[in-house]
C-alpha cells in the first residue's frame, strides 16, 4: 500500500525518539529548529515544551520587548524593530530561512490566524505548526465558515451573512432578524468589532463605531459585518479539539467561558457546570463533526452559544490555532497540547483515542484559569500599563500552575494585550477548584499597575458563580454584588503606618511623618492616610494614624477618622523587615496575629499599597493641612486626564459646551480597544487639550472644566 503523506511536513517532523509510530521512524528526518512566531506567556509555553522535546527554538521580539521573558529564553533571538513587528509575516518569513529554521509555531494572536501567512510558510517549505491554509481561511471567514457548517448539519445562529453592507440594507435585515442583534466583523475575534444593538434607534451608530474597530484591529476587510440574532441570555460554551492527516479527529472537553468583560473571557473552566450529560456530548459531537467539514488539522477550538432559556446551542466560530485557555483542557486531559501539535506536524496520528479522553477527564476532576489582565475593573475594566515593582505569586504544584510572560521589574506596555498571566488550578470537583482558585489568588500580589485580581477574587466567592449559575452577562447581572463598597479597617492603616515609619528613619524631616515630639517612652509619629480604593465607603477620606514608639519592638497607635471616636491599639509587638521600598511585618495585635507586606511605589511619592489577610490596600500618603497651607500649595484644575496611553479617536464635545455628568467626551483608543471618556461632573468645557489622531500618556489631561475659585 502506497504510504500516506501528510501535507508536506513529514520532511520536517519531531525527532525520531518521540514518535509515536516506531514503524514509521526510519521514513521521516527530526526538526532541529523552530521559530516562535510570538511574544510573552506564549512563547514561553511553546519554548518550555520544545525544550523538553530537544528541540532548538530561536524568538522574535519588538523594540518594546527587548528586555522581555521571551526575548530571553531560547538561545537565539531576533529583533522585529517596531512594535507592529510581530504582524510583518514577509518579514518574518524571510527571516526562517535565512537563519535555516525549518519550523514555525505562531501562538495565538497576531499571525496565528492569518491564512495568507501560513499559505507563504507552506510555500517556503517552512513547517507551519498550525492547521492547513485553507482550512483557516475557510474558518476565518465568519459567513464562509456558516456556510460549511449548515451543509454539514451544524446549527448555526439565524442572521445575515451576505455581502449587502450598505447601512440601510444592514438595517433592513436586522428587522428581519428582529431586534436585539448582534454585529460582527467576518474577521471577528476577541470581542473586537462586535457590538449588541439593542433597539433600531442606535443601529447606525453602533455598526459605525463595531466598523471603526474592527479595521484598527484586523485591517482592510474587517469592516464587512454579520449580523445574527442575539441571545439574550447566552452562554459561552466551546470545545477542545484535535485532528490529524489520518482522518482522526477528538473532543478534548469543552470549556465554559461566560465570565466575560467586553466580549473577553476573564475566567474559563472545564468541565462546564450545569450541563447534562446528552448536551455535552452533543457538543463534542456537533464540534467533531464542524472539525472534519474543513478538512481540519491540527489544534483548534469550535465556539458555541448555548441559550440559558431554550438549552439550543448555536455554533458561533471556530478559532483555527491554540487558545489562551488551553491549559484548562490539559489539567482535565493530562495532556500537552503544543506537544500534540508538534506530533500532528509530523504526521503523527493523535496519540489519545476518544474512549481514552473520555476516561482521563471521568479520573482528573476540574480545573479553572483565570486571567491576571493589568486593568481597573472598578473603573470599568480600563487598560492600564507600567513597571510591575512588586510582584509575589503563589506556589506552583501539579495543581497549580502559572503562566506567565513577566517577571518582577519588567514593564507591560500599553503596545500590546494587557494580561500579565493566567492562574489555573484543578481540583477533584468544581467546588474544591473554586476554593483553591480563591485561596491562589490571595497570594497573588501585584503592584506597580492596576490588576483585576481583586476582582477575580470576588468572583470567586460569588454564590452565583459557586452555583454554576454563569452567562455571558453574568458581571453586569451581579455587579451590586461583585462591586460591594467596603471600609478598610483600621488595622491596616495601622499596619501601613508602622510599615512606613520602618522604612523612612524618626528624623524625617518632611510632610509625611514627621516627628511631632516624644511619647512616654519614645517618639511619637503622626502619618494622613487616603483610601484610593474605588469601592471604599470612604474614599478619599483622610485617615489620621498616630505611631508612638515605646521600646524595641512595642508600640502604641491610634487611628482617627472624621466624626468618629479614635480606635487605639495599645502594646503592640511588630518586627518590621525593610528592603527597598517593601517592609514586611509581623504584628501582635490584642486578638490576633496580623502579617504583612507594604510597598511603597518609588515612581509615586505618596502611594502605599498593603497586602494584608489577602487583600490589597491601595492607600496615598497624603500632606497634613498645615503643611499645605505652609507651602501655598494649590488645588489642581478640575479636569479629566488621560487613565492610559491612549490616541485621541474624537473629541465629543467642544469648547464652551455644557455637560452633564455622565455625557461622553472623548474616546480613546488604546490595547486596540475603543473606550469612551465621560464627564464626572456638570460642567462647561473650558478647554480640549488634544485634537483626534493625537497620542497621550497616562495622566495627560484631556479636557478642563471652567470653575469658579480655580485656577490651571
Amino acid at each position: 500500500m502506497r504510504s500516506i503523506k501528510p501535507r508536506h511536513l513529514r520532511r520536517h517532523p519531531i525527532p525520531r525518539h518521540l514518535s509515536s509510530s516506531p514503524s514509521a521512524a526510519p521514513q521521516i528526518t527530526p526538526i532541529t529548529s523552530l521559530l516562535i512566531a510570538n511574544r510573552g506567556e506564549i512563547a514561553l509555553r511553546i519554548n518550555k515544551t520544545a525544550a523538553r522535546l530537544g528541540i532548538q527554538t530561536t524568538t522574535l521580539y519588538t523594540d518594546p520587548d527587548a528586555s522581555s521573558q521571551h526575548a530571553a529564553c531560547s538561545p537565539h533571538a531576533i529583533g522585529l524593530g517596531a512594535a507592529s513587528g510581530y504582524l510583518d509575516g514577509e518579514r518574518i518569513v524571510q527571516l526562517a530561512k535565512a537563519h535555516g529554521i525549518q519550523a514555525l509555531h505562531p501562538g495565538y494572536g497576531f499571525l496565528s490566524e492569518n491564512a495568507a501567512f501560513a499559505r507563504r510558510c507552506e510555500d517556503e517549505g517552512i513547517v507551519f505548526v498550525g492547521p492547513p491554509a485553507r482550512a483557516m481561511a475557510d474558518m476565518g471567514d465568519k459567513a464562509r465558515s456558516k456556510e460549511i457548517m449548515t451543509r454539514a448539519g451544524v446549527p448555526c445562529v439565524p442572521g445575515y451573512h451576505g455581502s449587502d453592507q450598505g447601512e440601510a440594507e444592514l438595517l433592513a435585515h436586522a428587522r428581519e432578524i428582529a431586534f436585539p442583534v448582534l454585529l460582527k466583523s467576518v474577521k471577528g475575534g476577541g470581542g473586537k468589532g462586535m457590538r449588541i444593538v439593542l433597539e433600531e434607534g442606535e443601529f447606525v451608530q453602533q455598526l459605525k463605531s463595531a466598523r471603526a474597530e474592527a479595521r484598527a484591529s484586523f485591517g482592510e476587510g474587517g469592516e464587512v459585518m454579520l449580523v445574527e440574532r442575539y441571545v439574550v441570555r447566552p452562554r459561552h460554551v466551546e470545545v477542545q479539539v484535535f485532528a490529524d492527516e489520518l482522518g482522526n479527529c477528538v473532543a478534548l472537553g469543552e470549556r465554559d467561558c461566560s465570565v466575560q468583560r467586553r466580549h473577553q473571557k476573564i475566567l474559563e473552566e472545564s468541565p462546564a457546570p450545569d450541563l447534562d450529560e446528552a448536551t455535552r456530548l452533543d457538543l463534542w459531537e456537533k464540534a467533531r463533526t464542524a472539525t472534519l467539514a474543513v478538512g481540519y488539522v491540527g489544534a483548534g477550538t469550535v465556539e458555541f452559544i448555548l441559550d440559558k432559556d431554550t438549552g439550543e446551542f448555536f455554533f458561533m466560530e471556530m478559532n483555527t490555532r491554540l487558545q489562551v485557555e488551553h491549559p484548562v483542557s490539559e489539567m482535565v486531559t493530562g495532556t500537552d497540547l503544543v506537544e500534540w501539535q508538534f506530533r500532528v506536524a509530523a504526521g503523527e496520528k493523535l496519540p489519545l483515542t476518544q474512549e481514552e479522553i473520555m476516561e482521563r477527564i471521568k479520573e482528573r476532576g476540574a480545573a479553572i484559569e483565570a486571567r491576571i489582565y493589568a486593568e481597573s475593573p472598578e473603573r470599568g475594566f480600563m487598560p492600564d500599563s507600567g513597571k510591575l515593582v512588586h510582584l509575589t505569586t503563589p506556589k506552583t504544584d501539579d495543581d497549580i500552575r502559572i503562566d506567565a510572560g513577566f517577571v518582577e521589574g519588567d514593564t507591560v506596555t500599553e503596545a500590546y494585550d494587557g494580561m500579565i498571566a493566567k492562574l489555573i488550578v484543578r481540583g477533584k470537583d468544581r467546588e474544591t477548584a473554586i476554593r483553591k482558585m480563591e485561596l491562589a489568588l490571595r497570594d497573588y500580589e501585584v503592584v506597580g499597575l492596576s490588576t483585576n485580581i481583586e476582582f477575580l477574587k470576588r468572583l470567586c466567592r460569588s454564590p452565583a458563580f459557586i452555583e454554576g449559575d454563569v452567562e455571558t452577562g453574568f458581571i453586569d447581572k451581579w455587579k451590586h454584588e461583585l462591586f460591594d463598597p467596603v471600609v478598610v479597617k483600621p488595622e491596616v492603616y495601622v499596619q501601613a503606618a508602622l510599615g512606613v515609619s520602618a522604612s523612612q528613619p524618626a528624623t524625617f524631616d518632611g510632610p509625611h511623618g514627621g516627628s511631632l515630639g516624644f511619647g512616654q517612652n519614645g517618639s511619637e509619629r503622626k502619618f494622613f492616610f487616603k483610601s484610593l480604593d474605588v469601592l471604599d465607603e470612604k474614599e478619599g477620606e483622610v485617615v489620621e494614624v498616630t505611631i508612638a514608639q515605646k521600646g524595641n519592638q512595642l508600640f502604641d497607635a491610634s487611628v482617627s477618622r472624621k466624626g468618629e471616636e479614635a480606635q487605639t491599639f495599645e502594646d503592640l509587638v511588630s518586627s518590621p523587615i525593610s528592603i527597598s521600598e517593601k517592609t514586611s511585618l509581623t504584628t501582635f495585635f490584642a486578638e490576633a496575629r496580623v502579617e504583612t507586606t507594604v510597598v511603597q511605589d518609588p515612581n509615586s511619592d505618596n502611594k502605599i499599597t498593603v497586602f494584608q489577610h489577602g487583600a490589597k490596600t491601595e492607600l496615598s500618603l497624603v500632606s497634613p493641612t498645615w503643611y499645605e497651607k505652609a507651602l501655598g500649595l494649590k488645588e489642581v484644575t478640575a479636569s479629566v486626564a488621560a487613565p492610559m496611553p491612549c490616541k485621541i479617536l474624537k473629541n465629543e464635545v467642544k469648547e464652551g459646551d455644557k455637560v452633564a455628568k455622565g455625557a461622553p467626551l472623548v474616546v480613546i483608543e488604546s490595547m486596540k480597544m475603543e473606550t469612551v471618556i465621560r464627564s464626572p461632573q456638570d460642567g462647561v468645557i473650558k478647554r480640549l487639550a488634544h485634537k483626534e489622531g493625537d497620542k497621550c500618556k497616562a495622566g495627560t489631561v484631556l479636557v478642563v472644566f471652567e470653575e469658579d475659585g480655580v485656577t490651571e
